[in-house]
């Protein structure tokens, strides 16, 4: 069986729910890693998945500076708008900022455990407050069409018990909310750092799996843990969709392999046509001020595990390089590994 029919075969055992909802496949929400730059380059990869901004709360766009922080290429689509925040009426106008510039979708962060976060009274913390998080997600939902989704945890520092899971999870339900990501692990809220809170809780993959049993005509999509394509594949036996995190940071092919084994049908960039398409728009942004490691830093892990993987990222990443090259350094690193991995190949031929 060839490659293509593999993928094609395997995508055949997909769960009717999954096949069918448009969360299947998501890239997660992260801090100072999901710009429009990296989703951009995201979108090459997986011209189907569905991204997210990083996490930006209310006061920054209320007050701050809207357009820098809601811009974003048409091409991103379907795009969520990832807020931070805990007053109703301030949710609902920035929810609203961001449908109006765009946005497919308006999630609420309910799992960021980070102290600066907790000092801004949202994200993980709000857990503990379930009336207040439907409150919030009553007023976004009065005052947008697009979905209102929330992405949290399964529960604060040590506490293990599933019936305030159930019970804040039931009150957002009943408040309107159709759509759950699910980071299947507690939130420490003192004591670990956010990369910490990351690897340290255990993933208990069984805990979610019961809110789809408990609330099957909500939408679950799993985070965490999830860095293969044949694991996401088997999770969608039990979830609506799964949400990649760090996993699209640091070895972003798996994007696309899971594009390939989801939507075998759908027609994918080639690398060339992606280093064609991401040289383009360096260049476009180029012109418009911003530098090119902006661009290139998302680019690092692309050709993870291959040859010549090393040289790629110290090229993309060398401060001189890029100030000398500019966009065009996309083009000088492929045309590099390439050269690499032809001269390995044939290293490794018979004689």
């Amino acid at each position: 069986m060839s490659s293509h029919q593999s993928v094609r075969a395997a995508s055949s055992l997909l769960p009717l729910a999954a096949a069918n909802s448009p969360w299947q496949l998501c890239v997660a929400p992260m801090i100072d890693v999901t710009d429009r730059h990296c989703r951009f380059f995201h979108r090459q990869l997986a011209p189907h998945a569905r991204l997210y901004t990083e996490m930006i709360a209310t006061g920054a766009l209320l007050h701050g500076q809207p357009d820098h922080h809601l811009q974003f290429n048409e091409l991103e689509h379907p795009v969520a708008l990832q807020l931070g925040g805990s007053v109703p009426d301030e949710l609902a106008r920035a929810a609203r900022l961001g449908e109006q510039w765009g946005y497919d979708e308006i999630n609420l962060n309910c799992g960021c455990p980070s102290a600066r976060v907790q000092r801004g009274a949202f994200g993980a913390c709000l857990m503990a407050q379930p009336t207040l998080v439907a409150a919030c997600v009553r007023a976004m939902l009065d005052a947008i069409s697009v979905p209102v989704t929330v992405k949290h945890r399964l529960g604060l520092d040590d506490n293990t018990d599933y019936a305030p899971l159930r019970d804040f999870v039931g009150e957002l339900f009943d408040a309107g909310v159709r759509q759950f990501i699910v980071h299947a692990r507690n939130a420490v809220l003192g004591g670990l750092s956010p990369k910490e809170n990351r690897q340290i809780p255990p993933l208990r993959y069984a805990v979610a799996a019961q809110l789809k049993t408990d609330f099957p005509e909500a939408t679950f999509v799993l985070n965490g843990g999830i860095t293969e394509a044949s694991q996401a594949q088997a999770l969608l036996k039990q979830f609506d969709g799964v949400m990649l995190g760090r996993a699209a940071w640091h070895a972003p092919a798996v994007l696309g392999q899971l594009h390939r084994l989801f939507w075998p049908d759908a027609s994918t960039a080639s690398p060339e046509e992606v280093i064609l398409a991401m040289a383009d728009y360096a260049r476009a942004e180029q012109a418009r001020g911003t530098p090119a490691r902006f661009i290139t830093r998302a680019m690092l892990g692309w050709p993870s595990g291959q040859v010549g993987a090393r040289q790629w990222r110290r090229l993309l990443s060398d401060a001189h390089a890029l100030q000398r090259h500019g966009a065009d350094i996309i083009e000088m690193a492929w045309e590099q590994l390439q050269n690499r991995q032809a001269q390995a190949a044939q290293a490794t031929e018979p004689i």
